[in-house]
Formats: structure tokens, C-alpha cells, sequence
């Protein structure tokens, strides 16, 4: 059994908890998914801040250049930052998944001033774990933010990949096609096309590129070095234990 076989084994019983959480059965009615979206909003946010660190610490972004020391990851973070930063929309447009996610929120009625108001205080110079601190969001979403960006101040490269990787990337493809599938058959009356077209481009290029990708990146950060590979296990099943609790909240706003 490799590393990562063991990653897997370690984590195995947090994956099985979210991959059959009860909250896809929960979502029943158009009013239930806008929530959904509103709450889960944050994660498709947080998710690029994760990427950009990851870019900062293992490709050049400063000026004079350098080459960075691992040509596969810098290869590998620049792929994937393409595809989350500027991917094709249905329109043709080029947006982020963010961006892509707010205008199907907007599609299906959703509201999204909560995250554009919290989006627009960090961006005019509010501190991040304060502003999430003061927000009114449910204490397990203020929880699974500060997570992130906790993991991101470590300014450690393979304890920020096995957050992005285990908790993020290697989790989307099954967790999107549970909810894709609950989707399909509980709305066939409305118009869900943006947003079926958003889990699908997570669903294709997670499984199929980025995933794999994504375990080459642990493995050449970690390499032979026993105690960051007990980092990456560590943040990984923290990383889905925040997700959970992350699950847990939308559910709970959904039932009420």
C-alpha cells in the first residue's frame, strides 16, 4: 500500500459520511436549492483563494522571474488555475467557476448579496478572519473558512495541497454527481442549465484531469519525507470534518 492508498484508507469513513449525507435528500423544492447555493456559495469561493496559494508557493508570480523547483506541479497548478480562473461558460463567455456559480445562483433566483457583500468588504481592505468573524454566517461555515484560510497563512505548500486535493478536488466529481442526480429528479420543470453546466465542467475536469493531477502534486511535494506526509492525512480529514460540518448547516437551513 502506497501513501496515498493510505491517505484513502485514513480518510475513507469522513468520505463515505459526505458522499451519502442526508442533505442531497433534503433538497426538495426550488426554495430549498437557492439556499442550498447561498450557503455552499462560500465553498466555491474559498476554493480559488486555495488555488492562488498554491500558485503563489509553487510557480513564479513576482517579477524578476524564476523557474520554480518541480516543473510537473508548476505544469499542474497552471492548468488548473486556467480552467477555475478563466473557463468557457455555455455562452461562450470566459469566467471563473465563481463567477460561473454566482450567475447560476441569479438563474435559478437565488440570493446572492450575502457573499457579494462579504466578497466586497475583504476587497476594500477588510482582514480576512475578521471579516469572517464579524459576518452573521452559521458558526460552521464561519468555521470552514477559517480553516482555509488558516491552512493558507501556514504558507506550507503541502498541507495548503492536501486541503485543495482531499478536501476539495478529490471529493467534487462523486459528491457533484450525487447532487447533480438529486437535482435532475426533483426540478424536471425548471430551467437548471447553468447550474447542471457548472457541476458538470467540476464533474469532467476534476475526474478526469485535475483529480489525477492533483495526487501527482502530493506526492512530489511530500516525496519521502514522513512528517509531511502525516500533515497531508492530518488536513485531509480535518479539511472533510469542516465539509461535513459545512453539510450539517446547509441541512439544518434547508429542514427549517
Amino acid at each position: 500500500m502506497n501513501e496515498i492508498e493510505r491517505i484513502h484508507l485514513f480518510i475513507r469513513e469522513q468520505k463515505e459520511v459526505l458522499l451519502n449525507h442526508s442533505l442531497y435528500k433534503e433538497i426538495r423544492t426550488i426554495k430549498d436549492l437557492q439556499q442550498f447555493t447561498e450557503y455552499h456559495v462560500y465553498a466555491v469561493w474559498d476554493f480559488m483563494s486555495l488555488l492562488k496559494a498554491l500558485q503563489i508557493n509553487l510557480t513564479c508570480t513576482s517579477v524578476p522571474w524564476f523557474a520554480s523547483r518541480l516543473p510537473n506541479t508548476r505544469y499542474l497548478i497552471n492548468e488548473i488555475v486556467l480552467a477555475e480562473e478563466s473557463d468557457e461558460y455555455l455562452d461562450g463567455r470566459r469566467l471563473s467557476h465563481y463567477e460561473m456559480y454566482i450567475d447560476a445562483m441569479q438563474a435559478i433566483g437565488a440570493d446572492v448579496r450575502g457573499i457579494e457583500d462579504f466578497v466586497i468588504r475583504i476587497q476594500q481592505g477588510g482582514e480576512i478572519f475578521d471579516s469572517i468573524e464579524r459576518s452573521n454566517l452559521d458558526l460552521r461555515i464561519k468555521d470552514f473558512l477559517r480553516f482555509t484560510f488558516e491552512i493558507i497563512k501556514t504558507g506550507e505548500a503541502h498541507k495548503i495541497a492536501s486541503a485543495f486535493t482531499f478536501g476539495r478536488e478529490d471529493l467534487i466529481p462523486d459528491m457533484f454527481t450525487s447532487i447533480l442526480t438529486e437535482f435532475q429528479h426533483s426540478f424536471p420543470e425548471t430551467d437548471l442549465s447553468k447550474l447542471i453546466y457548472y457541476f458538470k465542467r467540476h464533474i469532467e475536469l476534476d475526474g478526469d484531469e485535475h483529480g489525477p493531477l492533483a495526487m501527482q502534486m502530493i506526492e512530489e511535494l511530500a516525496n519521502d519525507d514522513p512528517q509531511k506526509w502525516n500533515d497531508i492525512r492530518v488536513v485531509a480529514k480535518t479539511a472533510l470534518q469542516r465539509r461535513i460540518a459545512l453539510w450539517d448547516a446547509i441541512a439544518d437551513a434547508v429542514a427549517h
